[in-house]
Order: structure tokens, then sequence, then C-alpha cells
């Protein structure tokens, strides 16, 4: 059985812990700082962190790397296509890894870096993906280095997988992400009905993830740009016809980099 928890670091990332119950075996997903890992292992004697996996080369999701691999001599697997410390296994799209006994494929998501990519298995009772700062609860990653055509291409990627995937994302932005949601979306009822579940939940200080694939596609606009009301909202904001998805998720997102 895999249990999955979240060690937070810095202000709002989360460090995903996958732990190995029956043989005291574990992984993170993008350590940015090397000290909620080492304290976990601190406070857990007899658990060997076997493998770091990096869904790209920003400091708050590689910073941790050297020092984890320096301590406990994991395998550090990250993208091909950039520059990642300490790193054992490239990565390219479509890839596959075997990490815990659970075989993940890698997808290529190019858009908020140019070479970043999203670990996805469906060996766990129900199929799960780290999206990194790719596809958010509610939202989706600034575009930093790559195209708005690339990076709407990748969240449709994301948005074909099933269902019932548990979307594990790397930040607690879902409560900004969804009020944003809802200024492009007023009607839209399971939005607004998420929007106050969130707000219940961080009013409690608790955790807002995982979202599911199907919670996304309901309320996150990013994934809803052939939603009529949608692409109006998008065309109202930018004053003209986005005549394609991809035009409409552009405008989407730079409403959302100055929301």
């Amino acid at each position: 059985m895999i249990q999955i928890v979240a060690l937070p670091a810095f202000s709002d990332n989360y460090i995903w812990l996958l732990q190995d119950t029956a043989n005291r075996r574990c992984a993170v997903v993008d350590p940015g700082d090397a000290t909620p890992v080492r304290q976990w292992l601190a406070d857990n004697p007899g658990w060997v962190l076997e493998d770091i996996l990096i869904t790209h080369h920003h400091h708050d999701h590689v910073g941790g790397v050297e020092a984890l691999k320096a301590l406990t001599g994991a395998r550090v697997c990250g993208p091909a296509n950039e520059t990642i410390p300490a790193r054992d296994l490239a990565l390219e799209d479509n890839a596959c890894v075997q990490v815990l006994g659970m075989q993940f494929e890698v997808i290529a998501v190019p858009g908020h870096t140019l070479g970043h990519i999203a670990f996805y298995t469906e060996q766990t009772p129900a199929p799960l993906l780290f999206s990194g700062d790719t596809l958010f609860a509610g939202g989706c990653g600034r575009l930093f280095e790559g195209t708005p055509e690339q990076m709407h291409h990748s969240l449709q990627r994301l948005a074909a997988l099933p269902a019932a995937t548990a979307v594990y994302c790397a930040h607690e932005y879902t409560l900004s992400n969804l009020r944003f949601a809802c200024a492009v979306e007023p009607e839209n009822q399971r939005l607004q009905q998420r929007f106050a579940e969130v707000t219940q939940l961080r009013a409690d200080n608790r955790i807002s993830l995982p979202s599911s694939i199907g919670l996304e596609l309901q309320t996150n606009p990013f994934l809803r740009t052939a939603e009529t009301s949608v692409k109006e909202k998008a065309d109202e904001w930018k004053g003209h016809c986005n005549p394609t998805q991809a035009t409409v998720f552009a405008a989407l997102r730079s409403w959302k980099d100055g929301f």
C-alpha cells in the first residue's frame, strides 16, 4: 500500500512524500528544501529514501536535491531537457520509471518551463498525477518559458487522463485560483460549491489537495476553454474574439496574471 503525505515547504510549496509502508521505503517529489524531508526521516527511523522525482528546474523544486542525495544516496529522476542537480536518470516524454514498485509514465508538459514533465501512474487504487507547476487545483502555472499554445496543449494532455486521477500539484494556490475562476464563470454552481468548500478548508488551516481531473474539468477555467461561457468572458476581457481554444487560454492566462 502506498501512502502519500504533504511536507510543507517555504510559504506555499508541498513536497509530496510517497511511502511504501510494507517495506519502509519512500520517495519524494520536488524537494525544494531538504529540511522537511530530513526531519521526516529523522522522525521515522528505519525508512529509506529511494527516489527523488523532479518535474522542473525552478529552485523551489530542486533546492534540496543535492543535500538529500548526499544524505541518502537516493536516485534523482528528472526532465532530460532541463538542468537538474545531481540527476541520475534523464526522462523524456513517454518514458517509464519504476518507483517503489510502481510504474510511472512521464508526460512532457512544456509551458511553465520548456522541459517540464509530469509523472502519472495507474498502479495505485486510483490513478494519480504529480503535475508540478503545470496543472494547479483551479488553475495553471505562469508561462515563464513556453508559449500559450504549448501550455494549452500540455493541459489538454493532462485533461485527457481518467476523471478519477488524483492531482497532486506543488503549491497551495487553490483558493486564489478559484477566486479567479469565479470571476470567469460566476454562474458555475459546482465552482461556487468548491470555492465555499476550499474557503472552509483553508480557514481551518487544512490542505486543499489532492484534486482530481474530473473536478478540474468541472471548475478549472484553463481546462474549460471550449465552454461558450468561458470564451465569452475571455473575449469580453480581451476586447475581441478569440478564435481558438489556445487563444482563449492565452486571454485567460494574461487576465489571471494581473488579477
